[in-house]
């Protein structure tokens, strides 16, 4: 049987192995790392430096579980370690989309259970480990998953934040736009200069500097003070010579543009915009996409 320290990660993911390695790193005791395909548990278990093992004997390894899967994945892997005789013991999800009852398999055999969701992209476990330290956690958890999850935000050196459990959709959201989203931006960006004649690979080059200064200078002075551009200075006829061409584009980008203006036209607005110049620009872009005649 396991003791009360010993951890199990249950998924061979990327940020299941980067967790995995970061506590194992901090001097905690990574008994195993369970999967389901065999190869990739093996490199897994490597690379964070513990057991293989499957779900099914992952209970018996380890009485603190992190589950690193899918989503999807969830409900189903917790059933299959409460089949598997887990008991008493502590499980932590990394879902930032749920909350702890996700895991009520578990909790139905006495684990105390929460989510904690490491607010960072993480792209190879290699750099993951790196990512993970002085990162943001989403917590939703009580008693001993609370515990549990604030030791390891400590050993990461990072910071909480305490999300309630119905709210962790709304969390989670915001993540995507943070991250995903920014892809999302710039394919559409690079969209738009191929269609100008920028082969995309010169376009990526070209944006690459101004996306990261803009980035940074929102870090760092906050959206509203960090805002440039035609819409920041109410140049009016720019926008609407942008939108008028546009009228060829793809309906999606299309939308793109008229929704990210909208929220660029609410941000001028708190940057000192005057009220003329921004009620101009908004009715640029009533009707839902579509020009006032």
């Amino acid at each position: 049987m396991s003791d009360a320290q010993s951890i199990g990660v249950a998924g061979t993911g990327r940020m299941g192995q980067a967790l995995g390695r970061l506590l194992m790193e901090a001097g905690c005791r990574v008994a195993a790392v369970a999967g389901r395909d065999p190869g990739r548990t093996q490199a897994a278990a490597r690379f964070v430096g513990a057991h293989a093992a499957t779900l099914e004997e992952l209970p018996q390894l380890a009485s603190r579980l992190l589950i690193a899967v899918s989503d999807d994945a969830l409900a189903t892997v917790a059933a299959r370690l409460a089949r598997a005789g887990a008991r008493h013991g502590v499980a932590l999800h990394t879902s930032g989309a749920h909350g702890p009852e996700v895991l009520a398999p578990l909790a139905a055999s006495g684990f105390s259970c929460g989510a904690l969701h490491p607010l960072q992209t993480v792209a190879t476990p290699e750099q993951g480990v790196l990512a993970l330290r002085g990162a943001a956690f989403a917590v939703t958890a009580e008693g001993a998953a609370a515990l549990w999850a604030a030791e390891i935000v400590r050993l990461a050196q990072g910071w909480m934040l305490t999300i309630p459990a119905e709210r962790r959709s709304l969390y989670h959201a915001a993540a995507v736009l943070a991250s995903n989203c920014f892809a999302a931006l710039l394919d559409a960006a690079i969209a738009l200069m191929s269609t100008a004649g920028v082969q995309p690979c010169d376009a990526l080059r070209a944006l690459a500097p101004l996306a990261r200064a803009s980035c940074e200078n929102v870090l760092a002075l906050g959206p509203a003070a960090a805002l440039t551009g035609p819409i920041r200075r109410g140049d009016v006829e720019t926008v609407r010579r942008h939108w008028e061409r546009l009228a060829d584009a793809s309906a999606d980008l299309r939308e793109l543009y008229r929704v990210c203006s909208l929220r660029l036209i609410g941000l001028a607005r708190r940057s000192g915009l005057e009220p003329a110049a921004a009620q101009r620009l908004q009715d640029l872009f009533r009707g839902g996409g579509q020009d006032d005649a």
